[in-house]
């Protein structure tokens, strides 16, 4: 018989990808005597994670991931996303339908743990809800108008009603066709709340939800967007979002970010 959710915690998948357009063998690069995998994979070992797990599809990763002390599976390289890649780990796994798994990013060497927690307890405190996740307050209208910047809107009870990159929601009254005109013309922060919010890709889901999900097929919606939660939505499944409590550090994209990070950690 299996344990009690509650008893059994939730564990923490680590999807790492040697490869990547802007900075190759991302995950191995190094910050402050590390490679960045480690420096993720501490942040996630520091949550009230049960067990922390690199999946990864490349030997480089798995055999540094392994002398540094890691658990890591390698996993399939036909993935299309870090989802279907962590539905290979909970399937491998065995893990029962109702365990509880936090997709972190390989790239986010300053992911506070704290938040990882939180997107676990959201999952634990909403049972209706097969995916978790995170938010913050927008509050310039360059950042609102990008579309790298994910923009999630949310019902009175947390739940997404839809991503997108484009600014949601719309306020007619104070912007033309092209977008919001300055900054005055948004409403106060005290009004953030009923507006705008970055979505920030920090994802709990439950095993159920990921065994489902690797069986669907894209939906229209993801596909015209290039989101992956929205197949979640498509097909019918809640999506519960929290705000966030403290500030969410951007991860590493660029070798401009990767020099940012390393200024950070290695103080200079």
């Amino acid at each position: 018989m299996d344990e009690p959710l509650f008893e059994r915690g939730f564990w923490v998948v680590i999807p790492a990808r040697f490869a990547s357009a802007r900075l190759p063998g991302k995950p191995l690069v190094e910050i402050a005597g590390m490679p960045m995998i480690e420096h993720v994979w501490r942040r996630a070992c520091a949550s009230s994670a049960h067990r922390v797990v690199i999946a990864t599809d490349d030997e480089r990763i798995e055999r540094v991931a392994r002398d540094f002390g890691a658990e890591v599976m390698l996993t399939s390289p036909d993935h299309e996303n870090g989802t279907s890649r962590l539905a290979e780990v909970a399937e491998r796994f065995e893990l029962p339908a109702d365990t509880r798994v936090v997709n972190v990013q390989g790239d986010e060497p300053l992911l506070p743990s704290t938040l990882i927690d939180l997107v676990a307890e959201s999952l634990l405190a909403n049972p209706e809800a097969s995916i978790a996740t995170l938010a913050e307050p927008i509050s310039d209208p360059e950042t609102l108008a990008r579309a790298s910047v994910v923009k999630v809107v949310r019902d009175h009870s947390g739940r997404a009603l839809y991503f997108s990159r484009a600014p949601i929601p719309w306020q007619r009254e104070s912007w033309g066709d092209e977008g919001p005109r300055a900054l005055d013309s948004l409403p106060t922060p005290e009004r953030f709340d009923a507006g705008w919010l970055r979505h920030i890709g920090l994802y709990g889901y439950r095993v159920g939800f990921l065994q489902r999900y690797a069986g669907w097929p894209p939906a229209p919606i993801e596909q015209l967007e290039q989101l992956e939660q929205l197949r979640a939505l498509y097909y019918g499944h809640r999506i519960q979002v929290e705000v966030t409590p403290v500030e969410y550090p951007a991860g590493i994209d660029t070798p401009e970010d990767l020099a940012r990070v390393r200024r950070l950690l290695e103080g200079r």
